[in-house]
């Protein structure tokens, strides 16, 4: 598979932030869209090492079976909540994320989206550590290595409880403070609908993100 997303954070003030995303996840043998998602929220830096923040996010879903293509797409609307703690060590970081979803899957069978949504709530936990290996003026190059492992629950979720994990590890290069490039292998093991057989998926991730600052004073 391969994923793509432009990541933007538009910084406010010292300690609020607007985050946005866009991401599109495509299979690749054969060619068939997965699924693009749309992302934005709010971020308060609470002090040099927590921050906190909310948000929303539209995912619209053409097939998790490649081989499948349905005549629609699945909407899914999901509100976020995280709570991430980061501390650094010289040239190592670490950081981990505690993330809180509300998940609303629009009803569908195999041939049509029906009436109303499904509800279910679902906890990620990721931990990541990230070490630089040199640091030059306004550039930088760093190794990422993360886990997050996310469970589902709420009345709906019956054999399901664990959802999935993503193990990911990836080369970031900062081109200079406001824009960076990042090129990433993640390997997801994610329980299917059926609740007993799984995917276990190899994936490139090609990312982008851009800071930009609402004046010179942040």
């Amino acid at each position: 598979m391969l994923w793509t997303r432009y990541f933007n954070q538009l910084l406010l003030s010292e300690k609020w932030s607007l985050h946005s995303e866009f991401d599109n996840r495509l299979f690749l043998k054969p060619t068939q869209e997965n699924l693009y998602v749309i992302r934005v929220q709010g971020r308060y830096k609470i002090n040099a090492h927590l921050e906190t923040g909310a948000g929303f996010a539209y995912f619209s879903v053409d097939t998790q079976v490649p081989e499948i293509n349905p005549d629609y797409n699945t909407p899914e609307y999901r509100g976020q909540q995280d709570l991430t703690w980061k501390e650094t060590f010289g040239k190592f970081g670490i950081n981990q994320r505690f993330q809180l979803e509300e998940r609303f899957i629009h009803n569908a069978n195999k041939e049509m989206l029906l009436p109303g949504t499904l509800f279910s709530w679902r906890f990620r936990y990721r931990l990541q550590a990230e070490y630089t290996f040199w640091k030059k003026e306004k550039q930088l190059l760093k190794a990422v290595l993360s886990d997050e492992i996310m469970f589902n629950f709420g009345k709906n979720i019956i054999k399901n409880t664990f959802d999935q994990n993503r193990i990911y590890a990836a080369i970031h290069y900062g081109l200079n403070n406001n824009v960076a490039f990042e090129l990433g292998y993640l390997n997801s093991f994610q329980r299917r609908a059926n609740g007993t057989d799984y995917f276990n998926r190899d994936i490139i991730r090609i990312s982008i993100f851009h800071k930009i600052k609402s004046s010179k004073k942040v």
